[in-house]
């Protein structure tokens, strides 16, 4: 009987102790979430454009630095000199094991924000052309940030419970999708330890604040932008036989392209061909000499990006030849080298072992799988070609009761990069800074 109640007492040992741990995170955290929903309220409603984080990169610095981090800042280095790098990288050693990365972005966008929250944004400020424009944490950023700060204070706090080299990045110019490549560029792998593992955790304009998802495999697109020039020969609107018209061969083009996906591509390979915007002429009477166009490519396999964008150039020259303009004002079809990102591809092992984490510390019910989509991040540059094993996350955002009414009435809820885009504060918050934790914890563990 004594040894059955010793056997009984180191079991139930074995299944007190991880929940008393639990409990201890969820006091930490609710001990800090005062100040932490501070911190954010002042993020929100001070944001930064891409490649001018100065006063976000240089806060986020100053809270890890007092958590005990090893802080470097600016860092980042992009093609045009101009723009000066802001990227930020904090390291706590804890002894020898596994090196792990955590990621999060800084910046804002140009968005004037109509949430009324007495916390909203209400700065301005100049863009890279010049133009007065209103900024917001329309992608959730300032959320990204604050759950960096309270991951960070989190596991300076358990340093009993893991060992090895935490890294924690913070990342300007995701919205312009070069700053994960700035940062490469700037030698971040020889600044620290290459890492083992990389996560991020990005919040989610869909998901119930309180639950977390994630997805294994391909899970965000590529991303370039094309550029297309038509040049004709202008002239007067009245007489368009003495002209090339490059607006007709833009509109040809532009209904041409369409095919690309739905007649080349196979159907088991996702990818999106969009022209976003088309300029041309000034005056109704008025043939343009030439018509410019935006596009942006989508796809999950390096070869598919490949095979568009070749068809994108064969299409627009070929048709141009066909309205009779010369080789000498052949189109000119440019894919850009900078607003360019590769694939974001969870490594699958690492995704569930990541998903099992988080099931122990926000429960199973609050941890969903969701099927991939076609937005881009430039997350994905940090596992250098998938040879790192990385995962990104998705953080519920959206008040419980809302996801709920959007999902009876079919209205659709404001999505990342809209004016009204109001994530809920304390639920997502808490959920992310412990199911972050309860992941590199896991990675980590002793």
């Amino acid at each position: 009987m004594k040894k059955l109640s010793i056997v009984t007492f180191v079991v139930g040992l074995l299944f007190v102790q991880p929940l008393a741990a639990q409990e201890s995170l969820d006091a930490l955290i609710d001990r800090e979430l005062p100040q932490l929903l501070s911190t954010y309220k002042m993020l929100h409603a001070a944001p930064e454009l891409s490649h001018y984080e100065i006063k976000t990169s240089a806060f986020l610095a100053q809270q890890l630095r007092a958590l005990g981090y090893e802080v470097t800042e600016n860092v980042g280095k992009y093609e045009r000199p101009e723009w000066k790098g802001h990227g930020v990288i904090a390291v706590m050693k804890n002894g020898a094991g596994p090196t792990v990365l955590v990621r999060s972005d800084m910046d804002a966008l140009p968005v004037e924000e109509k949430t009324g929250l007495p916390y909203a944004s209400t700065v301005k400020t100049k863009n890279e052309a010049g133009q007065e424009v209103s900024v917001m944490h329309a992608c959730g950023h300032d959320v990204h940030i604050t759950n960096l700060i309270g991951t960070a204070t989190m596991l300076a706090r358990l340093k009993d419970q893991w060992h090895g080299t935490l890294v924690l990045i913070g990342q300007p110019a995701e919205e312009t999708i070069d700053g994960a490549k700035a940062m490469l560029a700037d030698g971040l792998y020889t600044k620290i330890p290459k890492p083992d593992y990389i996560v991020a955790m990005h919040d989610s304009a869909d998901l119930e604040a309180g639950k977390i998802s994630y997805t294994p495999g391909f899970s965000m697109a590529n991303s370039t932008t094309v550029e297309i020039t038509i040049r004709g020969l202008g002239g007067h609107g009245s007489k368009p036989e003495a002209t090339k018209d490059p607006v007709v061969v833009a509109a040809e083009v532009i209904v041409a392209l369409q095919t690309i996906v739905s007649r080349e591509m196979s159907p088991l390979d996702p990818a999106v061909v969009t022209v976003g915007s088309i300029h041309g002429g000034a005056k109704g009477n008025v043939i343009p000499d030439e018509v410019k166009l935006l596009l942006t490519v989508r796809s999950y396999k390096e070869e598919v990006r490949q095979h568009i964008l070749a068809s994108i150039a064969r299409i627009t020259k070929n048709i141009a030849a066909a309205a009779g303009i010369p080789e000498d004002r052949a189109p000119i079809v440019k894919a850009s080298d900078t607003e360019y990102t590769p694939a974001l591809y969870n490594d699958p092992q690492l995704s569930e072992r990541v998903a099992g984490a988080l099931r122990q510390a926000v429960g199973a019910d609050n941890v969903v799988k969701s099927p991939p989509i076609m937005a881009s991040e430039d997350f994905g540059r940090y596992s250098l070609d998938n040879t790192i094993p990385s995962v990104m996350l998705w953080l519920g955002a959206v008040e419980p009761a809302k996801v709920a009414e959007s999902k009876s009435t079919g209205r659709p809820l404001p999505s990342l990069h809209s004016s009204l885009f109001a994530p809920l504060p304390g639920p997502t918050l808490k959920t992310g800074i412990k199911g972050m934790t309860a992941v590199v914890l896991d990675l980590m563990k002793k």
